[in-house]
C-alpha cells in the first residue's frame, strides 16, 4: 500500500528541506526524500551545501584564516606566537563535526515540523489519479504517492571533457574538502567561487597555488572595479592567477598531475602539481530522476524546465534551486522552496532575482547585489556611483584589515539604488543592509541619512551612499 502525501519533496538540500518545512507549516502532509549519507551510511541531510559545499568550505576557511593570523598578523597587535603549526587532520575533523551538526539539525527540524523523511533516491514511476507515484530506492524500498511534487535535486560538479574526477589527484569540491595533507603544489582550473575559496585555504597552509582561468578577465560577473581590487589583494597574498589560458592534456599519476596549457600570448606551458582542483561550474542533477517516465521536460543541460513561478511542464510538479534556471546559490534555492510551498497553498510566494546577494568568502570577502557598472553601461542606463575605501574606516583600521571598498550605484534621476558591491572585511554581513534597502526600493540618500553605529564597518556603506552625491564626510 502506497503512502499518501499532499506534497513530496525529492531532495533534502536547502531548497528541498526548507520547502518541505514551509509546506508542513501551511498544514500539508509532507514527505522529503534524500539519498545523501555520511561515511557511516547514516542520512546526511542538507545536500551539497551542507555536506561538500557552503558549510564545510567555511569551516576550513575559518580555520586557515586563524592560522594565517597567528603566523602573519598577531605580531602587529603585540602578540608573540612561536611554533605555530596546523594539524590538518584535526582541522578536517572539526569541519566534519560542523557538517554533522548541520545534518542533525536539519533532521531535527523535519521531525519538529512533522515532515516524513525517507532515506534513499527518489524517482518518478508514473502519473496516478490525483498525483504521481514516487519510488524511494534505499535500504528499504518505499512507494509514495503525492498530489504535488517538488524536485530539488541540486547540481553536480562539471568535469573537464575526458578528465573525470578521481577525487584523489583530480578533485571536485568534494575531494578538495577532504585533502588530508597540505600539498606542496596545488593547481586549480577555474577562478570562480570554489576555486578562490579552496585556493585560499591551502595557500594559507603553505601550498604554492596556481589558478588557471580560461576567461581573459578576473571574476567577470563581478563589478570590474571591485574585481580589480580583489585581484590585487589575492596576488599580493601569493595566489598565482593566469588569465586567458587554454588547458590542454592533463596527465595524472601516483606522484602528481601534469597540466599542459597555453597562456594568453599563445605560449605553451606545463604546470606540475601534487593535486588539481577543477572548478569550472556545476550541472543540474537529474540523473536517476526518471523524468522520462512521466514526460517531465528537461532542457539541453538536463535542468528541469520551469516558468517564472517554478512550475514544471506537468501539472502539480515544481522544481527549485540548482536543478532549474537562475543562480546556483543555496539561499536562492531556499527562497524558491518557500515560494513554491506558499503557491501550492494558494498564497503568493515571492522571489526577486534582482535582490539575491552573492558572496565569495575569501579574505578579503567579496559581496554584491543588483547590477554592476558594466551592466548599467551596456543597458544605457544613466547612473551615479559612489565609493568609500575601508582604509578610511576607523573600525577597519582597528581590526587591521583595511583592504577594499564599498561601491554604490544609483539611478541618475530617481536616486534608486541599482547595485552595491563590496570587497573587504565582513562583506558577507554588510551586504544584507543593501539587500533590504533595494527590496524596499530605497535611494542612496535613504542610506546616507540613516544613523550607523560608530565605529563600525557599516559606516563605509553610509559613506559610499554619501559619495553618490559627492558629499562624503570622512574622506
Amino acid at each position: 500500500m502506497s503512502k499518501q502525501f499532499d506534497v513530496i519533496v525529492i531532495g533534502g538540500g536547502p531548497g528541498g528541506y526548507i520547502g518541505a518545512i514551509r509546506a508542513a507549516q501551511l498544514g500539508m502532509s509532507v514527505a522529503c526524500i534524500d539519498e545523501w549519507k555520511n561515511s557511516k551510511g547514516a542520512a546526511a541531510l542538507g545536500g551539497t551545501c551542507t555536506n561538500i559545499g557552503c558549510i564545510p568550505s567555511k569551516a576550513l576557511l575559518q580555520s586557515s584564516e586563524y592560522f594565517e593570523h597567528a603566523n602573519k598578523h598577531f605580531a602587529e597587535h603585540g602578540i608573540t606566537a612561536t611554533g605555530v603549526s596546523m594539524d590538518v587532520a584535526k582541522m578536517v575533523a572539526r569541519k566534519d563535526t560542523v557538517v554533522k551538526q548541520n545534518n542533525d539539525g536539519i533532521q531535527y527540524l523535519l521531525k519538529k515540523n512533522k515532515v516524513s523523511f525517507f532515506h534513499g533516491r527518489g524517482s518518478f514511476v508514473k502519473a496516478v489519479d490525483g498525483g504521481y507515484e514516487i519510488k524511494v530506492a534505499g535500504m528499504a524500498e518505499e512507494t509514495l504517492v503525492g498530489k504535488q511534487i517538488i524536485v530539488a535535486t541540486g547540481s553536480n560538479a562539471r568535469a573537464l571533457p575526458g578528465t573525470p574526477f578521481d577525487e584523489e589527484m583530480i578533485l571536485s569540491n568534494d575531494g578538495a574538502l577532504r585533502i588530508g595533507v597540505v600539498p606542496k603544489r596545488l593547481g586549480l582550473i577555474g577562478s570562480g567561487v570554489i576555486g578562490l575559496e579552496m585556493g585560499s585555504v591551502w595557500r594559507r597552509l603553505g601550498s604554492d597555488v596556481t589558478i588557471l582561468e580560461g576567461l581573459p578577465t578576473f571574476l567577470g560577473a563581478v563589478d570590474e572595479q571591485i574585481a580589480k581590487e580583489a585581484y590585487k589583494a589575492f596576488v599580493k597574498q601569493g595566489l598565482k592567477v593566469e588569465l586567458g589560458v587554454k588547458v590542454g592534456e592533463i596527465k595524472a599519476g601516483k606522484k602528481g598531475v601534469s597540466v599542459a596549457w597555453t597562456n594568453a600570448k599563445g605560449e605553451a606551458q606545463t604546470l606540475d602539481v601534487d593535486k588539481l582542483i577543477v572548478s569550472i561550474g556545476r550541472i543540474p542533477n537529474t540523473i536517476g530522476l526518471n523524468a522520462e517516465a512521466v514526460g517531465l521536460k528537461l532542457d539541453e543541460r538536463g535542468a528541469v524546465v520551469v516558468d517564472d513561478e517554478c512550475r514544471a511542464s506537468l501539472p502539480g510538479v515544481w522544481a527549485v534551486g540548482d536543478v532549474v534556471r537562475g543562480p546556483m546559490l543555496a539561499h536562492k534555492a531556499e527562497e524558491e522552496g518557500v515560494a513554491v510551498a506558499e503557491r501550492i497553498a494558494g498564497q503568493h510566494g515571492h522571489v526577486n532575482f534582482n535582490t539575491i546577494p552573492w558572496v565569495i568568502y575569501t579574505s578579503p570577502e567579496i559581496a554584491w547585489v543588483g547590477q554592476t557598472e558594466q551592466q548599467l553601461k551596456a543597458a544605457g542606463r544613466a547612473y551615479k556611483a559612489g565609493t568609500f575605501p575601508f582604509s578610511a574606516n576607523g573600525r577597519a583600521r582597528a581590526l587591521g584589515d583595511t583592504t577594499g571598498m564599498v561601491k554604490m550605484l544609483a539611478d541618475a534621476t530617481t536616486d534608486e539604488i541599482l547595485g552595491v558591491h563590496i570587497v573587504g572585511p565582513m562583506a558577507s554581513e554588510l551586504i544584507a543592509e543593501c539587500v533590504v534597502a533595494m527590496e524596499f526600493r530605497a535611494s542612496s540618500e535613504d542610506i546616507a541619512r540613516i544613523c550607523h553605529a560608530h565605529p563600525s564597518l557599516s559606516e563605509a556603506t553610509k559613506e559610499a551612499a554619501l559619495a553618490v552625491e559627492k558629499r562624503t564626510l570622512n574622506l
